[in-house]
């Protein structure tokens, strides 16, 4: 089950990122995080930049509404989905993993 915390701007999201992958998106779950995969190397930042966009897209929300806030340099990344709920984004985390991202 992917953990979701409810914070005062929205929800936190444990993310277990995939850098250099072949194909982009929502890959499943790993340790209570979501798995998602980037074609980007993680290199100056470029994955992370990635992995906002592919869960923006993935999850239905404006790029600035998601922020990487801690995990930078880590594959196991805590991300911010801003103005949501935790019943909101827990639908659209089950509904982009449903969808394969």
């Amino acid at each position: 089950m992917i953990e979701l915390t409810p914070s005062k701007e929205g929800v936190l999201l444990n993310v277990h990122a995939q850098p250099g992958a072949r194909r982009e998106g929502v890959t499943g779950e790993h340790a209570g995080a979501l798995r998602v995969a980037v074609n980007a190397p993680p290199d100056k930042g470029k994955a992370n930049a990635a992995i906002v966009a592919v869960l923006a897209e993935a999850l239905g929300l404006k790029g600035s509404q998601v922020a990487l806030i801690a995990g930078e340099t880590s594959r196991r990344k805590r991300v911010l989905l801003a103005g949501l709920s935790v019943e909101d984004a827990s639908r659209r985390v089950e509904a982009a993993l449903a969808s394969g991202g």
